[in-house]
């Protein structure tokens, strides 16, 4: 939320200014300081709103898996009851760290689910900035800090695609959906470890250029369309810059060609 700049929330707010002070702590490594002072953040909230921040912030400093899960859940019910423009863009975020705290409990269908969660707010229309057509820019939501939240969605959907459903619908009843009823199309696992290889030559030696144009639309590919153009067209530019050795351009042509990518 506030540290990665993704948000802009008054600074003069004593919750706020706790939690500023929180992060410095972390960042000094001192993290039993750092965590009384989300704890006093959290003491003093005024509303949901302010318990929310606090809430986020006490959750990465719990010792068992559980209650950060249960802070997590906190941060979020509390963000519903705010329910207004202040923490729409907390929601990728939130969402995120659910995914990630029932991963870490091994509940996986669970995690799959809130990882869709945080897809559906990236690809919200209403979101992020938007071209001179007024179509959004799914790639522009608040810099590194929105590509961090992107990687680590496309990460865990890929982590978690082959969990089952079924225990889902016992906890939770607003199944995700994108932007215009599209369904999330990842690149299918052969694609995929085409592409991984190639990576993986690029990184052997070094080749920064490859790598700078291709990692984060494959990083950040969460199935949507725009992923998919987004992937194909900075695989092409590699491509067409024609500096890679034959058989590796060959492949990247092969890759480029195939029907996922199409």
């Amino acid at each position: 939320m506030t540290e990665e700049g993704s948000v802009t929330m008054d600074p003069e707010l004593p919750v706020v200014r706790l939690c500023g002070k929180g992060m410095q702590a972390e960042a000094e490594g001192r993290a039993e300081v750092a965590r009384e002072l989300f704890q006093q953040a959290w003491d003093i909230a005024a509303d949901d709103y302010e318990a929310c921040i606090a809430a986020h912030y006490l959750a990465r400093h719990q010792k068992s898996a559980e209650e950060t899960l249960r802070w997590n859940q906190e941060c979020l019910d509390r963000a519903d009851r705010v329910a207004d423009e202040r923490v729409r863009e907390f929601y990728p975020s939130l969402y995120l760290n659910m995914a990630h705290a029932y991963r870490r409990l091994g509940r996986r269908a669970l995690a799959h689910h809130y990882f869709l969660r945080a897809a559906e707010r990236v690809c919200d229309p209403a979101g992020g900035r938007h071209d001179r057509h007024g179509q959004r820019d799914h790639y522009d939501h608040h810099g590194q800090y929105g590509d961090w939240n992107r990687f680590a969605i496309a990460e865990g959907l890929r982590a978690t695609a082959d969990a089952v459903p079924a225990e889902v619908s016992d906890e939770v009843s607003d199944a995700p959906t994108l932007p215009g009823a599209a369904a999330l199309q990842p690149l299918d696992a052969e694609l995929d470890g085409r592409i991984r290889e190639l990576l993986a030559r690029w990184c052997a030696r070094a080749d920064l250029k490859a790598l700078g144009l291709t990692l984060p639309a494959y990083l950040g590919h969460l199935g949507t369309e725009a992923d998919r153009v987004r992937l194909r067209s900075a695989l092409h530019m590699v491509h067409a810059a024609r500096w890679l050795p034959a058989d590796e351009q060959t492949e990247l042509g092969a890759v480029i060609g195939a029907t996922a990518l199409r």
